[in-house]
């Protein structure tokens, strides 16, 4: 094995038969993985995904007839899993979780409407 060094920074790795090429990012199990290891881009990847699975389901869940708890369960069997696939090896800074929480609010907004207070009657 034998590692080749270019003068641009490139770092080739070549094998008996076979030769390796440095890559900035790659997609390996349908996640993103960068040289830099931030996870920033599969944050927006995720959360596309998601908003894109939202829009999948947007029809059946804006159904009146449906159950909250039919709703809630589409969102945590069809959205949740698309958002939070590879999520346990994630290292969060507390703006990208409160970035994925801003997110998860909005969708749930989206499925059940705003919360109104409800008023007692005097």
């Amino acid at each position: 094995m034998s590692r080749d060094q270019k003068a641009g920074g490139s770092h080739n790795i070549k094998t008996d038969n076979s030769s390796f090429e440095r890559v900035e990012q790659f997609k390996r199990y349908g996640t993103n993985q960068t040289d830099q290891n931030s996870i920033q881009e599969e944050i927006n990847n995720r959360l596309n995904l998601g908003n894109a699975c939202y829009h999948w389901v947007q029809k059946p869940l804006s159904f009146t007839l449906l159950s909250e708890n039919i709703k809630l369960k589409i969102h945590k069997t069809i959205i949740l899993p698309v958002v939070s696939y590879g999520s346990k090896t994630w290292s969060l800074t507390l703006r990208e979780e409160r970035r994925l929480r801003v997110s998860e609010s909005m969708v749930m907004r989206r499925i059940f409407g705003p919360k109104r207070d409800e008023v007692t009657g005097e």
